[in-house]
C-alpha cells in the first residue's frame, strides 16, 4: 500500500481528463453541428477562423494539462508517481480557465457572434498578470527607500560600537 497516494491522483486525474474531454467534446459538437451545420448560410469566414483559434487553443490547454497528468512507471509497470495533482493552480488552473471560458463562447456564439469578444478576456486576464506580476515591479515601480526598524538600529550601532573598539585595542598595539 506505498503507492496509495498516488493511485489516488491517478483516478482523480483521469476523471478530470473525463471531465474536460466530455466538455470539450461537447461544446465541438454542439457548435458543429449546430452553427456550421444546421446555420451553415450564416457562417462566415470570421466564424470559422474564431472556431480554428479556439480549436487551436484548446488542444494547446489539453495537451499541457494531460502532459502534466500522466504518471510514471517503472520497468516492472508499477506505478511511481500519479502524475502531478490538477488543483494546485498555476498555470495549469490558468489551462482549465482557458478552457471553461472557451467552452463557454462557444456555446453561446450558437446564439450570437457577440459572444467571441469574451475571448477577449484570455489575452486581457495575461496581460494583467505580466503587467502586476512583471511589468510593473521590475521595470517602473520606484525603488523602495530602506527604512530602518529600532532593533535593526540598536544592531548596527552596537556592531559600530564593536568595530571602533576593535580599531582602538589595534592601534594602541
Amino acid at each position: 500500500m506505498a503507492n496509495q497516494g498516488a493511485k489516488k491522483r491517478k483516478e482523480e486525474n483521469e476523471r478530470r481528463i473525463r471531465l474536460l474531454q466530455q466538455l470539450i467534446g461537447g461544446a465541438n459538437v454542439a457548435f458543429i453541428l449546430v452553427r456550421l451545420v444546421a446555420f451553415y448560410s450564416s457562417t462566415s469566414w470570421k466564424i470559422w477562423l474564431a472556431f480554428a483559434l479556439s480549436s487551436f487553443a484548446y488542444y494547446y490547454c489539453y495537451q499541457a494539462i494531460a502532459y502534466a497528468a500522466a504518471p510514471t512507471f517503472d520497468e516492472r509497470g508499477e506505478l511511481m508517481d500519479g502524475g502531478s495533482d490538477l488543483s494546485i493552480g498555476g498555470l495549469l488552473g490558468y489551462y482549465h480557465d482557458i478552457i471553461y471560458v472557451l467552452a463557454f463562447v462557444q456555446i453561446g456564439s450558437i446564439l450570437s457572434d457577440k459572444f467571441w469578444y469574451f475571448m477577449l478576456v484570455i489575452p486581457a486576464f495575461a496581460l494583467y498578470k505580466a503587467w502586476t506580476g512583471i511589468i510593473y515591479p521590475y521595470f517602473l515601480a520606484p525603488s523602495p527607500e530602506y527604512v530602518e526598524d529600532e532593533k535593526t538600529r540598536k544592531k548596527r550601532e552596537k556592531l559600530e560600537r564593536q568595530q571602533k573598539r576593535a580599531e582602538k585595542f589595534s592601534n594602541r598595539r
